[in-house]
């Protein structure tokens, strides 16, 4: 089975803590990348439509997404790589600031047609690229299932009415939705994370997945509300833990067309959501999106007696 992710690469620059005399960390980021790199680590065949610069950023993102067996397509050049200063509070959650142009243009159809489409974060809805994203999803649609995870970053998100109504957008193309707890509060205040999951599937997806952190994450479909606690982990960074939950979730999930996401019994998504939390457990207690491959995540489960 093959993966299509449209979206982002960014070069994380991870601030040393002020006083340390440590030096400034630069990862290969982008969360449409990290998905695509986190499925690479599993083994699965998967493209990502993306920017890069001919620049040190674009060098080294180019050959981390490689060395996952990803294959890069470019569609058009910006005049550098996209970047996020990445600054870490006591308990290692990440802040972001960005520098970032979004111009994706349209290119050769991806062959051979994928049997998944994944977008989300910057790259579903920052224009112009946004377009290019959304026409190529909804050209695949049908042929493929999709994913989406808006993965909100506010200071690029715009006019709040006008988010919104783009992030719902890109639920309503979508058969799989994973989001935090955090882009929910920040699109719908003093909403329950869970009620707006549930109002989500009435714009068209099979399955909505909601990811707390340490607080766990949950799984609603039109059947079953199904939640789960997050296994232990000695965090160093949360950097690209949201993504390597979606990267298992994609994985566990392969193969399955919208109406099996929506059958799946309770026991099943309990399942899905112990694994994604193992995978992205292992991802928190290193530095930078660093996702597990097969092996690592075979052994996480068994750590965690999944």
């Amino acid at each position: 089975m093959s993966f299509l992710v449209i979206g982002e690469c960014v070069a994380d620059i991870v601030r040393a803590p002020a006083g340390s005399g440590a030096a400034d960390r630069v990862h290969p980021g982008g969360s449409p990348a990290n998905v695509a790199h986190g499925l690479g680590r599993l083994g699965r065949d998967v493209t990502l439509l993306t920017q890069l610069a001919d620049d040190p950023a674009g060098r080294l993102i180019a050959a981390h997404l490689r060395a996952a067996g990803v294959r890069v397509e470019v569609g058009g050049v910006p005049p550098r790589t996209p970047s996020a200063v990445v600054g870490l509070d006591a308990r290692g959650a990440a802040t972001y600031t960005f520098d970032i142009a979004w111009t994706l243009e349209p290119g050769s159809p991806v062959e051979p047609t994928p049997a998944h489409v994944h977008i989300g974060s910057i790259g579903a809805v920052t224009e112009p690229g946004a377009t290019t994203v959304l026409a190529e999803t909804e050209r695949l649609r049908g042929r493929a299932t999709v994913s989406y995870d808006p993965n909100v970053r506010p200071a690029l998100m715009g006019e709040h009415a006008v988010a919104v109504a783009g992030a719902e957008r890109c639920v309503a193309l979508a058969d799989l939705v994973k989001a935090s707890d955090e882009d929910l509060a920040w699109l719908y205040p003093d909403e329950d994370p869970e009620a707006v999951a549930a109002r989500w599937l009435d714009l068209g997806p099979a399955l909505v997945l909601v990811t707390r952190g340490a607080g766990g994450s949950s799984a609603v479909t039109r059947r079953h509300t199904v939640r789960s606690t997050a296994p232990e982990a000695v965090v160093v960074d949360t950097v690209g833990a949201g993504d390597s939950f979606m990267s298992a979730v994609l994985d566990a999930l392969a193969g399955r067309d919208a109406a099996a996401l929506g059958a799946l019994p309770a026991d099943a998504l309990a399942a899905l959501l112990a694994t994604a939390g193992a995978a992205a457990a292992v991802t928190v207690s290193r530095a930078g999106s660093q996702p597990p491959d097969r092996a690592e995540l075979d052994a996480a489960r068994a750590a965690f007696a999944l």
